[in-house]
């Protein structure tokens, strides 16, 4: 047997080699990561990948000045397959991040305004009929794109949020009688506007749940405002900011495959456990600001977990998961997903800080 110790971070990876097979055992704290052959032939493409996104997010920088945790969590959310809600005042350049974005990655980009008076096929699309020819048409809506802007989601009435989620859970709409696959990658990423509460139709906790990330955008700093100034930004129209395309549909949904054979150890796994446990039964983790909770996160949530700190780890390049990439995710994939009481409602208690609380009492492997 042959040993070879290479030191990386604060990591300790060993090789080895027997009989043509190998192992690769990585060194974190008390435990040992064993990652699979088939990880370890992946390890260059994962460290390209993360090469690869790392020159999407200076790309997008050319129009959107600082938002570096906006951007990551999106891209994350690509990555993983899943769709994001967004809260935020209107003009932090929620919509620029997305068509940047899409720019990019080379994928179609649409925006639906979503309204009172909204209909589910201004969405999904309709058939039209021709008197001159005597043939039924159909008319594809904005849905028909691979990255898509619902802009304020909450102003339309649960009937049009339905048809939008529909597509996002199906991946494909039914037009008239025939079913047709939406464009893939797809992603959607919905905006609400914490500032109007008039004529606004909440959405549920339900249609909450199916969105991987509950993503809040404050304002710039002083220096990005700063900067944003100095640069006219807002006086440019997009194709001024010379975004060039680095992938295209293929590579990003090749990414995305990718992102699902990232290594997550079962002590890390147990961790994501843990975490969501701790939501469920507070008092068991000694957590003082579970007496808020009224209902813990799903399964839904541990799934998304799963995922979603494995998107992060490819941005990284590591070929594994760590608990680090677990913490980092973990307030975007839960706020949405704990449910305060009418105690915690009351006290305007925020679910940001209930996690926090959470990360600080779970023991990390």
């Amino acid at each position: 047997m042959v040993k070879k110790k290479v030191k990386h971070a604060k990591h300790k990876i060993v090789h080895r080699a027997k009989h043509k097979s190998k192992t690769h055992k990585t060194a974190h704290k008390k435990h040992k990561i064993v990652l699979p052959e088939r990880v370890i032939k992946n390890t260059r493409r994962i460290k390209e990948a993360g090469k690869i996104l790392e020159r999407v997010r200076t790309e997008t920088h050319k129009s959107v000045v600082g938002q570096d945790a906006t951007i990551s969590a999106i891209l994350r959310s690509i990555l993983a397959n899943g769709h994001s809600i967004v809260e935020g005042v209107p003009g932090i350049a929620k919509t620029l991040i997305v068509k940047t974005l899409a720019q990019t990655t080379g994928c179609t980009f649409s925006r639906v305004q979503f309204t009172a008076d909204l209909l589910p096929t201004d969405i999904t699309g309709l058939t039209t009929y021709n008197q001159e020819t005597n043939q039924f048409s159909v008319v594809k809506g904005p849905v028909f794109a691979n990255f898509i802007i619902a802009d304020e989601i909450n102003r339309s009435p649960p009937k049009v949020q339905s048809a939008l989620l529909e597509a996002m859970q199906e991946e494909q709409v039914t037009i008239g009688r025939t079913t047709y696959k939406l464009p893939l990658p797809f992603f959607v990423m919905a905006t609400q506007n914490p500032v109007e509460q008039a004529g606004v139709y909440s959405l549920p906790e339900a249609q909450l749940d199916r969105f991987l990330f509950k993503i809040f955008i404050g304002y710039p700093t002083v220096d990005d405002e700063h900067e944003i100034l100095q640069k006219n930004m807002t006086l440019q129209k997009f194709n001024e900011f010379n975004v060039k395309q680095i992938t295209n549909q293929k590579i990003l949904s090749d990414l995305q495959q990718l992102t699902k054979e990232i290594y997550l150890s079962p002590d890390v796994k147990k961790y994501i456990i843990s975490i969501m446990d701790a939501t469920r039964n507070p008092s068991k983790y000694d957590i003082s600001m579970g007496k808020y909770i009224e209902f813990g996160a799903s399964p839904r949530g541990s799934i998304g977990l799963f995922i979603a700190s494995k998107a992060e780890a490819l941005i990284k390049g590591s070929a594994y998961v760590t608990p680090h990439h677990v913490k980092l995710v973990t307030h975007d994939v839960l706020r949405h997903r704990i449910l305060l009481n009418y105690e915690g409602q009351a006290e305007n208690i925020s679910t940001d800080k209930i996690i926090d609380e959470i990360l600080s009492k779970v023991a990390i492997p």
